[in-house]
C-alpha cells in the first residue's frame, strides 16, 4: 500500500535535495525510503528503479536550469547574455551541486529529445546568434561554451583553484571576457 502523501513529484524533489546534501551518486531508492520512513517497495509505485529516479532528478534539474537561464537572458544579447547564461549555471551549481551533477546525466535519445536540454541548446544558440555564428561554427561555439562552464564549475567545486591567486571569481570574470572576445573575433572556417 502506498503511504498517504507519497507522490512521484515529492520523491523526485526529495531525491534532488538528497543529491544536494549527499551527492548525486549517493541518491538511491533505499536512501530516499529512509528519508520518508517507508519501505523501499513503497517507492516503486512512483518510480521504476534507481535509474528512473536518477533520470527524473536530472530532468528536474534541467528544467530548473532552463527556466533560470531563460529568465536571465530575457532582453540581453552579446556579452551580457553570455555572462548571464554562464552565471546562472555557476550559481546553480554552487547552490545545488547534486542537481547540477544530475543535469549532466547522460539520457537516452528519446528522453533527451523531450527534456529541457533542448531548451539549453536553443538558449546557447540564441546567445551565439548575437555573435553572428552559424552552422558548424555555432556548434563548435556551443561546445566551447558548455565545456568552459562545466569545466570551470567542476574545478572550482573540487577546490582546483584554491592553491593560488587570483581568486576564482576574478578568473571567472576574466575568462568570460576572453570568451566574449573570442566569440566576437571567431576565425572564419
Amino acid at each position: 500500500m502506498v503511504r498517504v502523501g507519497l507522490t512521484t513529484e515529492r520523491l523526485v524533489r526529495a531525491g534532488a535535495e538528497l543529491a544536494d546534501e549527499l551527492g548525486f551518486d549517493r541518491v538511491t531508492p533505499s536512501e530516499l525510503a529512509r528519508r520518508f520512513d517507508v519501505q523501499v517497495a513503497s517507492l516503486y509505485s512512483h518510480v521504476k528503479n534507481a535509474h528512473d529516479l536518477r533520470t527524473r532528478i536530472a530532468l528536474l534539474a534541467l528544467d530548473e536550469l532552463a527556466d533560470r537561464a531563460a529568465a536571465a537572458l530575457a532582453g540581453r544579447s552579446g556579452r551580457d547574455a553570455l555572462i548571464a547564461f554562464a552565471d546562472v549555471h555557476r550559481d546553480y551549481a554552487r547552490a545545488h551541486p547534486g542537481r547540477f551533477a544530475a543535469a549532466q546525466l547522460r539520457l537516452d535519445a528519446e528522453t533527451a529529445a523531450a527534456s529541457a536540454g533542448v531548451r539549453h541548446a536553443e538558449l546557447m544558440r540564441a546567445i551565439l546568434r548575437g555573435y553572428d555564428l552559424t552552422g558548424p561554427d555555432q556548434t563548435h561555439a556551443v561546445r566551447l561554451l558548455g565545456s568552459f562552464v562545466r569545466g570551470f564549475v567542476a574545478l572550482e567545486a573540487d577546490g582546483g583553484f584554491d592553491h593560488s591567486p587570483p581568486a576564482a571569481p576574478e578568473s571567472w570574470t576574466r575568462l568570460l571576457d576572453v570568451l566574449d572576445s573570442l566569440l566576437r573575433d571567431w576565425p572564419a572556417s
